[in-house]
């Protein structure tokens, strides 16, 4: 049979004409059997006197100009010695193989989870937070396999982190980062760590004692856009109030429980071994904390909030889902993910709001000492050693003179934003 036309061969499907092999010369062959849904092309040669054949694709996908162009080439190498039906179950052998050993290969996610589990869980004190900079390493890097990982994808993992704002939370992410990959390298999975490289410098740099405090303006602003802001939530809202009000750090606030309230007599009996007092080891005994009239208002609106979930929780800020294994009470990040979509005010941390009130309190007259101690701060030397007075009324008093002061705020707030009223 001559060459074919395109023409000729849709004449061909439209009748549903089926047939082995009809030839359009220089070994192309079309296929349209019974069991095939389209034509197929082959290409059919001799190769030492023996016959071959091979599937080159399907008309029109294949369209009849390429397989041509496909046979000719085909044609020049079988002149030329080689076996194109040989080679092709090669590549496809090599292509299966290839499949097989990435199914066996390691991911990223499946090593951060077994160094979590072997590792991090139960041998250090707070394994959830690592657990958030290992989630972190799982989102950029988890779906390639660890071989595949190089310098330049930690580096540009670490880039994009520090974009959030908060180098130090970089810092301890290359830090967990560079202890997983160690960790492949002593098990075996890997035979070199692509993040040994990466010193701080790559992660943010070592990070200088913070000084940044909010202006009475940017207070202001802090709780229109609390309440302007999509998707920040009331409890966020209560929580940042409350954390400005009391002083406190996040991490004791977070895992405070409603039984350590007494709102009746006004404090708060934070058991000291929430706090995290910088190069001190706190052990038993508890910080009387005097709750100002607009913390017990707070209190008792997240109290509401925290006994309508369903499993009615004895934290104040309970987890958010009820998920079995996970914190009963939000984590640590919560509040800084809501933080970061305030837009209206100059970056700042939520630890920022401690040293705001520390200065603010300054401002307002407060003896240098009772601010110190409203802060929880241990005190140094021999004073904090046999000075044992709690000083509570002075601290109260203290306490009530700042939540006055960010009440005005919040009032001031309400009348220069329009905003819906919670």
């Amino acid at each position: 049979m001559g060459k074919f036309t395109v023409k000729q061969i849709e004449t061909w499907i439209k009748n549903n004409e089926r047939f082995e092999g009809r030839s359009d010369g220089k070994g192309l062959y079309l296929c349209y059997r019974k069991t095939f849904s389209t034509p197929q092309w082959r290409f059919r040669y001799k190769l030492k006197g023996k016959s071959q054949q091979l599937f080159i694709g399907q008309f029109p996908s294949l369209t009849l100009a390429q397989a041509r162009t496909e046979a000719k080439k085909l044609k020049a190498r079988v002149i030329l010695g080689f076996n194109p039906a040989a080679e092709k179950r090669k590549q496809k052998a090599e292509s299966i193989a290839e499949i097989e050993a990435h199914k066996n290969r390691i991911t990223v996610s499946k090593l951060a989870d077994e160094y979590y589990l072997n590792k991090v869980n139960g041998s250090i004190k707070n394994p959830k937070a690592a657990l958030g900079h290992i989630t972190r390493v799982k989102k950029v890097l988890g779906k390639m396999t660890v071989e595949e990982v190089n310098t330049s994808h930690i580096t540009n993992m670490y880039e994009m982190d520090l974009k959030r704002g908060y180098p130090s939370s970089t810092n301890k992410m290359r830090e967990q980062t560079k202890k997983m990959f160690k960790y492949g390298v002593v098990k075996g999975v890997i035979q070199s760590s692509p993040a040994i490289l990466q010193d701080i410098s790559y992660a943010g740099g070592g990070q200088p004692s913070r000084s940044r405090t909010l202006s009475k303006e940017e207070l202001t602003e802090l709780f229109a856009q609390m309440n302007l802001t999509k998707g920040f939530g009331r409890e966020n809202y209560l929580t940042i109030k409350l954390l400005l009000l009391l002083c406190v750090r996040k991490s004791e606030l977070i895992k405070a429980k409603k039984i350590e309230f007494d709102l009746d007599d006004g404090v708060w009996l934070l058991e000291k071994k929430l706090s995290i007092n910088k190069g001190r080891n706190n052990k038993g005994g508890t910080i009387c904390i005097p709750l100002p009239k607009q913390a017990i208002d707070t209190l008792k609106e997240l109290f509401t909030l925290s006994s309508s979930r369903a499993f009615n929780s004895e934290y104040i800020l309970p987890a958010r889902r009820e998920t079995v294994g996970m914190l009963p009470h939000i984590s640590e990040n919560t509040l800084n993910v809501a933080m970061e979509k305030i837009k209206n005010i100059p970056h700042f941390v939520i630890h920022d709001l401690r040293r705001t009130a520390k200065t603010k309190m300054q401002e307002l007259g407060i003896d240098e000492f009772i601010s110190e101690r409203c802060l929880n701060h241990k005190l140094a030397g021999v004073q904090g050693t046999y000075g044992r007075h709690d000083f509570l009324d002075e601290r109260k008093e203290a306490l009530q003179n700042w939540a006055d002061y960010l009440s005005a705020c919040e009032v001031e707030s309400i009348k220069t934003k329009d905003f819906p009223k919670h």
